[in-house]
Parts: C-alpha cells; sequence; structure tokens
C-alpha cells in the first residue's frame, strides 16, 4: 500500500486541477455580463440563487394572498434592472374561474394612467411647444378659471372642482358617452366654484389630469390616445398597451371589450363591471397596460430613454409644502413617499380594477401589481415587499455610447 501512495497523490491532484479549471470556465460564464438597452448588469457568482430564493418567497407569499383575500391579477418584482419575480394568478373570467391570466394581458391602470398624462405634458415641454408656468388660457381660450397653469394641474394645486360630480348632476344621458369636450363645456356652462384659490392648498382631484389631455390635443391636432402611442407606447416596444376611447360612438357600449374585464363583488357572487358613460373621459384614467409593458416605461424613467434625465427629475419633485396632515406628497403625476427617500408610487381603482405602482429609486426597486377585482389585498402587503432587505446584487451600470 506505501508503494502506491504516491501514485494516488498524484491521481487526485490531477483530479483537483481539473476541477478548478472547469469551475474558471464555469465562472467566466456566469460573470459575463448582460447588456439592458443602455446599461450593462454584471451577473455575479450566487446572483441566480439569489434571485431564485426572493422569487419563490415572493410566490408563497401571493398564494398566501390569493388564498386569503381572493387575489387575482398579476405582479411584477424587479431589483437593479432585471425582473426578479412576474407571475399572473387567477384569472380574466373571475365569476366562472375562465381562461387563466397572462403576464402580457392588458389591465386598466385607473389613477395609474397619470403618470403617461403628465409624460405627455413633459414629452411637449422638451419639445418646446408648452410652458408649465403659462396659464392654460393660452391653449384653452374659452376656459373659466384664471391663473391655473400646467404646474399646477399636474401638482394638484388648482383648486378645481370635481367634473364627476358636475357630470352626475348636469350630464343628463348618461347612456351617451362623455368626452373631454364635453367635460369642458361643462365647466365653462355651470362653472362651479372652487375648492380654493389657485396655488394656495393641496387637492387630488382628476379634473386636472382630465385637463392636460385637452391641453395635449389643442397643442398637437392629435387625438390624446394617438399622442400617446406614438410618444410612448411606440417607443418603448409597449405592444399591448392601449388608451381605451369611445370616440365617435353616440351610446355607451354595455362592456369594455378591449383587454381584461373588471369585477366587483355584489353578496357572494363576481359580476363583470359594465362600461360608465364617464370612461370617454381620458387623461385621469383609461391607460391599459400589461406589467411587461409598465416596466419598460419604467425602465425608461431610468435609463432616459424617451426624455434626458433633467426633465425626468421634475416628475419626482414635492409639488406642494409638507402639512402635518398629509404625509406623502404629489410631483407630475406620481405621488412621493414621505417616510421613505426616494420612492414614488401610484394606485389607482375604478370599475372593476385596482393598480399599484411603486419605485423605491434609491434601491432600484420596482413592484407593479394589477388586478382586475375591486377587492383584494390591502396596499400595505405591497409595501411591505418594497421595505423588504434589497437583494445582495450587482447594480446597472451605464454604458458610454460613442456619438457618430
Amino acid at each position: 500500500m506505501k508503494r502506491y501512495f504516491p501514485i494516488y497523490i498524484f491521481a487526485f491532484l490531477a483530479m483537483l486541477s481539473m476541477v478548478s479549471c472547469h469551475s474558471d470556465k464555469k465562472k467566466e460564464t456566469i460573470n459575463k455580463p448582460f447588456v439592458h438597452g443602455q446599461y450593462i448588469i454584471p451577473y455575479r457568482n450566487g446572483d441566480s440563487l439569489i434571485i431564485a430564493h426572493k422569487a419563490k418567497m415572493l410566490d408563497k407569499k401571493f398564494k398566501h394572498l390569493r388564498r386569503l383575500t381572493g387575489f387575482n391579477g398579476v405582479v411584477l418584482y424587479a431589483e437593479k434592472g432585471r425582473i426578479i419575480f412576474k407571475k399572473a394568478y387567477g384569472y380574466r373570467n373571475v365569476r366562472r374561474r375562465r381562461i387563466p391570466l397572462r403576464t402580457g394581458d392588458a389591465f386598466q391602470l385607473a389613477s395609474g394612467s397619470k403618470m403617461f398624462s403628465a409624460m405627455a405634458i413633459m414629452i411637449l415641454k422638451y419639445e418646446g411647444k408648452i410652458d408649465y408656468d403659462t396659464d392654460i388660457r393660452h391653449y384653452l381660450p374659452d376656459f373659466p378659471y384664471p391663473d391655473i397653469t400646467l404646474r399646477l394641474l399636474m401638482n394638484h394645486r388648482s383648486g378645481l372642482p370635481r367634473y364627476m360630480s358636475l357630470a352626475q348632476k348636469e350630464w343628463k344621458d348618461k347612456r351617451k358617452p362623455m368626452d373631454n369636450d364635453a367635460m369642458l363645456r361643462l365647466l365653462e356652462t355651470y362653472h362651479p366654484d372652487r375648492y380654493f384659490a389657485p396655488n394656495t392648498g393641496f387637492h387630488y382631484c382628476n379634473t386636472n389630469y382630465a385637463l392636460l389631455a385637452n391641453i395635449v390635443e389643442a397643442v398637437t391636432h392629435m387625438h390624446f390616445e394617438n399622442f400617446i402611442k406614438q410618444k410612448i407606447f411606440q417607443p418603448l416596444h409597449m405592444d399591448s398597451s392601449f388608451v381605451y376611447n369611445m370616440r365617435g360612438l353616440d351610446k355607451v357600449p354595455l362592456y369594455v371589450e378591449k383587454g381584461v374585464p373588471g369585477y366587483y363583488r355584489k353578496g357572494w357572487r363576481w359580476r363583470e363591471m359594465t362600461n360608465d358613460y364617464l370612461n370617454g373621459v381620458l387623461g385621469d384614467k383609461n391607460v391599459y397596460c400589461s406589467v411587461e409593458d409598465l416596466y419598460k416605461f419604467d425602465r425608461s424613467l431610468d435609463e432616459f430613454t424617451l426624455l434626458p434625465d433633467s426633465i425626468i427629475h421634475e416628475a419626482f419633485v414635492p409639488g406642494s409644502p409638507h402639512y402635518w396632515r398629509r404625509h406623502d406628497n404629489y410631483g407630475f403625476g406620481w405621488r412621493i413617499r414621505g417616510e421613505m427617500d426616494s420612492t414614488v408610487y401610484h394606485f389607482g381603482w375604478w370599475k372593476g380594477f385596482r393598480s399599484f405602482n411603486i419605485r423605491d429609486m434609491k434601491h432600484h426597486k420596482t413592484l407593479i401589481v394589477l388586478t382586475n377585482t375591486d377587492r383584494g389585498p390591502g396596499s400595505i402587503n405591497f409595501w411591505n415587499i418594497i421595505k423588504s432587505d434589497t437583494l445582495p446584487l450587482g447594480n446597472a451600470v451605464r454604458l458610454k455610447i460613442k456619438e457618430n
């Protein structure tokens, strides 16, 4: 045995050398960076295990929420420029539990649509076609309220009355769609009192963002939905996204035929939500997106695909002083979380849909949750995900692109 011992040692060392070489080659493959848009995302050993563990935890959480609250929707969670988790739970037909949801399905964003209306105005500002601090009567000459600017509309500091309350009272035929022009005529005709003088308070009001759509059309001579498609959806390849409208219709269709249908609970049964005459008004709602398309939009805010950093940054600047009654603030189409550094979000609720979009810009986290039911888990569940430990992954590094 002693005579053959050196041979065993030699064989053992040779085997270790082979394993080491194989390991080095494997390491080179794992460390190869992934190019995303204008960014390089470096991958380190163990990243895939970390991501898989986080995904497993998130799946467990949303399965629990489905059992506990009936959660029916689609989820996308990303960190540091990469998608960690993406999955659909439940059905398009909630009542009959038919047709499973897919991550590419388009949902009504409700008030989550406001970020696109604000982006449209920011694009026009960048193109030199509007000014944030000009009286909007420069664009809408018959508008009955003075001293209202685009900045005040986007920051919800105009003090304007709610068009939905006015329409409920004065729009006589609820079977006929009411569009943005009709909304503007109602304001001009009845001129209801404002809540306060311009720029003296904050009042979240859908009228502000509906008027942004009027101004986009007045300035560009394009339909609002076409402008959004041409300037945002197409450049970002948001192929499943659209702005629902009833342009040219004399009667409100019974249901919205495009996108995922919304459902509401009546007693112990789910019922499909019927259409509504207010769905003819754009700007404050009616953008339909998938979680995948919303993430493309999210990445564009970091990669400055549509606008430069100096313009994008303004969307996340608080528009109002802090008051003791209100911890959060509002920028251009985004709420700004007061207790969390560099965190913005927007939620939406409308006609059988709820949407949740949270961006932690300091830790590079994004959570998008879209549902087609009017009931389900509360937002605290989603805030807990955002506040959880940041994954030890490499940050995306911006590429230096040489101009020809």
